[in-house]
């Protein structure tokens, strides 16, 4: 079955709470493990592919954290999901259609074209669509709770 792995779950969460949560200060992964409950161990190994491929920037020091690379509107879940690798391929738990000439020539450039798809329509959801859901939602902001309207 076409599904996306833990991991590749994790990095939308990640990325979506530092979005949603983003403020004057970069998000700390402290604080995005204990809003999500993503294990440390992944969320690291994450965030850092997630900077490599320039979706995210980290920032170092002691009130360091990471921002998104781009607006919000700018990112889209696809981005997310090709930096993980995370669509797992049903192609690999069944080898032996593989060989097969229905197997080669129907069942295989169907999946394909079905991925393509899927990773067509990921690339057409935005972090910042994500964030309007959550507002919609009613799910609170940390970044809401920040800020400071006094003058």
């Amino acid at each position: 079955m076409l599904r996306l792995s833990k991991k590749t779950l994790f990095a939308i969460e990640a990325v979506l709470d530092i979005a949603f949560n983003a403020g004057p200060e970069p998000v700390q992964s402290r604080d995005i493990t204990s809003r999500q409950g993503i294990p440390r161990r992944y969320l690291e190994q994450v965030l850092q592919q997630l900077v490599r491929a320039g979706v995210l920037i980290g920032v170092r020091g002691p009130r360091g954290g990471y921002r998104l690379a781009r607006e919000r509107r700018r990112v889209s879940v696809g981005d997310v999901v090709r930096v993980v690798g995370g669509v797992e391929d049903a192609a690999e738990e069944t080898p032996e259609i593989a060989g097969s000439p229905l197997g080669q020539n129907v069942v295989q450039p169907l999946w394909l074209d079905l991925q393509g798809e899927f990773l067509e329509r990921l690339d057409g959801i935005s972090v910042e669509e994500l964030c309007d859901r959550a507002h919609r939602a009613g799910v609170d902001s940390a970044a809401a709770a920040r800020l400071d309207y006094t003058i």
